[in-house]
């Protein structure tokens, strides 16, 4: 209300928690960061919040490596249609979709394989192959968990 915060954004927030947050005060998250991910798809979760008026970010778009997605055989044989990688296929998929997504990486080449993904779109049949993959399970612990919940509100971060 004094004009020092402009817009709001929030981490983890299912779409009741989102919109409970939305109605009992004067200010709507501008984007929620979520799982999301080709095994964690989020598909409703992601409509529900744009319906919200809530934009979407993805945090380990890449499942940080799990169920060996980097040699996954669709994702693969998606890529190589394109000559691209596996990863861009999955920075594409979610731009596509209009997911604000950030791939963390130190290594230049990798860096420039992720801004390399404005030159392909995905056609509906690959959506429909990458669709298959989605098991809608966190691929890592479930944020509605009371105890998850409580020991990620007791973690305490050395500065």
């Amino acid at each position: 209300k004094q004009g020092k915060v402009r817009a709001i954004g929030i981490s983890n927030f299912s779409v009741e928690q989102a919109v409970n947050l939305a109605e009992f005060n004067d200010v709507t998250p501008q984007i929620n960061q979520i799982e999301i991910n080709p095994f964690q798809q989020q598909t409703n979760n992601i409509q529900a919040l744009r319906d919200e008026g809530i934009s979407l970010e993805a945090w380990a778009p890449f499942a940080e490596g799990k169920n060996d997605i980097f040699t996954n055989p669709v994702l693969t044989k998606i890529g190589d249609k394109y000559g691209k990688s596996v990863a861009q296929v999955i920075l594409r998929w979610l731009i596509e979709q209009d997911i604000v997504v950030l791939a963390k990486s130190v290594k230049p080449e990798r860096m420039r394989q992720n801004l390399a993904v404005f030159d392909f779109e995905l056609t509906d049949d690959d959506k429909v192959q990458i669709a298959t993959l989605n098991d809608g399970e966190s691929q890592f612990f479930s944020h509605a968990d009371p105890k998850m919940i409580k020991w990620m509100a007791g973690r305490r971060l050395e500065v």
